[in-house]
């Protein structure tokens, strides 16, 4: 029998058809054979009222329009897969019970002992430090070291600059921190920071922090005031802020390594854009308020009662030296090299 030669009219009407599957979204071959969850669960510690859940939000909401509906992710709030643990999270994105996350440095810190160098006290003097250390070969050094720990980075974001407060008296050196009790997160850095300023460190989770400022549990503690604003720490009588910069807590946003081989190149490459696109407008959120002329946050919360005090370069001498030997006992176990990194691109920062 013979094989007809299909006609010109069949070859450009199966041309025409393919390209309408492409044009419509539907999937390739390749990604037809990838192995796609229905959807995908991303943990964050903070919800959309804050920055920090916002750039959940933006990149859940990127992903899902790039790859036409094939990725879809659900957010999951207050380190909620964990049980609310933030100190666990790392290590459950390692396992899989997390797809996704957007992470905090500190809280990654116990598993990843290179991340502790953003709460190295003091190192940060302004935002083009921080932004010198994530965008240059420090953060791609500590992409390296995320990697080879068994998560795949892929953008920074940020939660920001920690600043202090309390219900007793404005803090303007180190001696007016002798006593206070301070809810802190898990980590041993934080605890040693406040020791040696004389405070009395209260390690507790952020779910449980705001009822115990209520109930006078604990004397105050320490965020960034995007944070202090929507949790409205005011109401629970957090009257005392002061802006000393003593840290900076940048956000990664990272995949699962099964997860991130399950998808094609193509959509990899669409999920990392839009981690680092998301990071990017999630970095101007976190920041709004307090890179403008005046910082209008600050006077936001002036206006609702709170006593700012911001501290000038004289008083953060005071502190930093103060916490000198917590900086050096960190410094070798952090990494000597990746710490003179980060102080060299600080040093040669614009």
């Amino acid at each position: 029998m013979k094989l007809q030669k299909p006609s010109l009219r069949t070859l450009l009407t199966a041309t025409a058809a393919a390209a309408t599957l492409l044009a419509v979204g539907l999937p390739t071959a390749a990604q037809a054979q990838a192995k796609y969850k229905d959807e995908y669960r991303m943990s964050l510690v903070l919800g959309t009222a804050f920055p920090w859940g916002q750039g959940g939000q933006l990149w859940a909401d990127k992903v899902r329009e790039r790859t036409n509906g094939r990725i879809n992710i659900k957010l999951y709030p207050g380190t909620s897969l964990v049980q609310g643990d933030q100190t666990r999270e790392f290590s459950a994105i390692r396992q899989g019970v997390i797809d996704m996350a957007v992470g905090s440095t500190i809280n990654w810190s116990p598993q990843v002992k290179a991340l502790n160098l953003f709460s190295l006290p003091f190192l940060f003097p302004d935002f083009a430090a921080v932004d010198a250390v994530t965008q240059g070969a420090p953060g791609q050094e500590i992409f390296k070291i995320l990697d080879k720990a068994g998560v795949q980075p892929l953008a920074w974001g940020e939660n920001g600059y920690r600043e202090i407060s309390n219900s007793k008296h404005a803090i303007t050196q180190p001696a007016d921190l002798k006593g206070l009790k301070l809810r802190v997160v898990g980590s041993p850095l934080f605890m040693d920071t406040f020791t040696a300023l004389g405070a009395n460190p209260t390690q507790m989770s952020w779910a449980d922090a705001q009822p115990a400022m209520a109930s006078k549990a604990v004397d105050g503690q320490e965020n960034p005031l995007s944070v202090f604003q929507a949790a409205k720490l005011q109401s629970v009588g957090q009257k005392h802020v002061t802006l000393w910069g003593y840290m900076n807590d940048p956000l990664i946003f990272v995949v699962n390594k099964d997860v991130w081989a399950s998808w094609t190149p193509e959509d990899r490459e669409i999920v990392r854009q839009a981690a680092i696109d998301a990071g990017r407008e999630e970095i101007a959120i976190a920041r709004k308020g307090l890179v403008e002329a005046g910082k209008p946050l600050v006077k936001e919360l002036e206006a609702l009662g709170v006593t700012v005090t911001d501290l000038n370069a004289e008083q953060r001498k005071a502190f930093a030296d103060a916490t000198k030997a917590v900086y050096t006992k960190w410094k070798p176990q952090i990494g000597t090299n990746l710490v003179d990194m980060a102080e060299k691109a600080i040093a040669a920062r614009k």
